[in-house]
């Protein structure tokens, strides 16, 4: 069993012992922590916290201990029921609540839960702010209400039409060009909270015909969760199948977005920032951020049209801060997260695809030759799973060491800009492995970066 205690929440395995996996006990505890640090930061007795979840088997579970803890906190907690994760981001905004918590493991799979924690803008606990968490969680010296404080649950219903109204009010979604393209769009939504929000939005778009793929939100997932390639096959047939223009995936959350082509290719999960920031750069001039690990297709874009990109360790809340930072129009992560701050400063599959159709319409191409419009990248994607003898930063200090003549970056872990591409390697917050991204203008090239280093980790570990 696993738990994870990182900067993007507490996640883990379902079952187990306290303190071996997402236990109930660990629920209470880290939710409890949570509830006593926003009264710490706030400065308040009593609040309001919004709680969405995706729809996983154990979230219904998850929420009953984590909405008892908080009102026996003493706050209010406005369940807005299966929700995804861009969702109950807004929600906290729009409830003027004090913070919020997603219950959600986003692309890992069934057996896994996490509660992700926001403030009260809706965004992503810092790292200061998630140690302090943590910190307090495990002194354990919380005071609860007493029985005539305790808060209650309200019941909401609303926020995806919320959110998607928000959407379709944005300048830049072209609501007459979509709906004059007369898209057939296929969508897999895993089984998940997306099988409920993304046919309702895609008709406010004017999209209709629709064809659905693993839309009921029974968290049984019928592959795995996470929107790579190899777990794609079934939607690249029911693409060419149908004759659609494009087809949607998103994790079960719905933070991340996949796009696939008309004839079944892969439009390329690092691609959808790039095409989407594109399209906003046509419109607005300005600047981008992305993460270290993602393509230098980005940067390619932004400077075309005289914009400036810059880079950041992995994680949302770190490209959220250096978006704001340079007051960038558009940002995210390689994984398909799209961040619009025009809309708010979290990943959003939903305005992704409402942007992207609006700039597949407006351009007159096919997805495909939207696609090869773009400069070529090619990712290579590994992992190496963790050993309990493995010392990672001992690890990642030898690798910088054997390659000290390239540009290297180490704000995370490390990342070696070589002429022809480069590798990054880092510890992952989410998973117990270290991942290990390459990049090259082929793919032969990308995945000898990757096996190369991958042979100096087996050599140093």
């Amino acid at each position: 069993m696993t738990l994870i205690k990182s900067i993007s929440g507490i996640r883990g395995t379902i079952g187990g012992s306290q303190g071996e996996g997402l236990s109930p006990a660990d629920i209470v505890k880290f939710t409890a922590g949570y509830g006593a640090w926003i009264k710490k930061a706030y400065s308040i007795n009593k609040g309001k916290i919004v709680v969405g979840r995706d729809a996983r088997i154990s979230g219904e579970m998850v929420y009953q201990l984590v909405s008892g803890t908080l009102i026996s906190l003493g706050f209010d907690v406005i369940n807005i029921g299966m929700a995804t994760t861009p969702t109950t981001e807004i929600a906290v905004t729009e409830e003027k609540a004090d913070g919020g918590i997603i219950i959600t493991a986003s692309h890992n799979p069934k057996q896994w839960n996490a509660l992700k924690l926001l403030n009260k803008k809706g965004e992503f606990l810092n790292d200061a702010e998630g140690k302090d968490v943590l910190k307090i969680a495990e002194e354990g010296r919380i005071q609860f209400s007493d029985v005539d404080e305790i808060g209650k649950i309200i019941q909401k219903s609303n926020y995806d039409d919320i959110h998607i109204s928000q959407i379709i009010s944005l300048p830049t979604v072209n609501l007459n060009a979509i709906k004059k393209a007369n898209f057939s769009i296929a969508i897999d939504c895993v089984n998940s909270v997306g099988g409920i929000v993304i046919p309702k939005l895609l008709k406010a778009l004017g999209v209709e015909k629709i064809v659905e793929l693993y839309c009921e939100p029974n968290g049984i997932f019928p592959h795995n969760p996470e929107p790579l390639p190899e777990h794609l096959r079934d939607i690249s047939e029911t693409v060419k199948q149908n004759h659609c223009h494009a087809g949607f995936v998103v994790d079960p959350d719905v933070d991340r977005l996949a796009i696939i082509n008309e004839d079944g290719s892969m439009f390329g999960e690092e691609y959808t920032l790039v095409s989407i920031a594109d399209y906003i750069l046509k419109n607005k001039k300005g600047n981008t951020v992305s993460n270290l690990s993602s393509t230098r297709a980005l940067h390619d874009v932004t400077v075309k049209y005289g914009g400036i990109y810059e880079a950041t360790a992995v994680g949302e809340v770190n490209v959220v801060t250096k978006m704001k930072e340079i007051n960038a129009v558009i940002g995210g992560e390689g994984n398909g997260g799209v961040i619009y701050p025009d809309l708010h400063y979290g990943r959003d599959a939903l305005v992704g695809i409402a942007l992207f159709l609006s700039h597949l319409a407006l351009s007159g191409k096919k997805c495909s030759e939207l696609r090869k419009s773009y400069p070529e990248y090619v990712i290579s994607k590994n992992k190496i799973e963790l050993k309990p003898e493995m010392n990672v930063d001992d690890i990642l200090s030898k690798v910088q060491q054997k390659y000290k003549d390239e540009k290297i970056t180490t704000i995370d872990g490390v990342k070696i800009d070589f002429a022809e591409g480069w590798v990054h390697l880092r510890k992952s917050n989410t998973e117990p492995i270290i991942r290990i991204y390459a990049e090259s203008r082929t793919k032969e090239q990308a995945e000898e970066f990757a096996q190369k280093i991958i042979q100096d980790i087996n050599m140093f570990k």
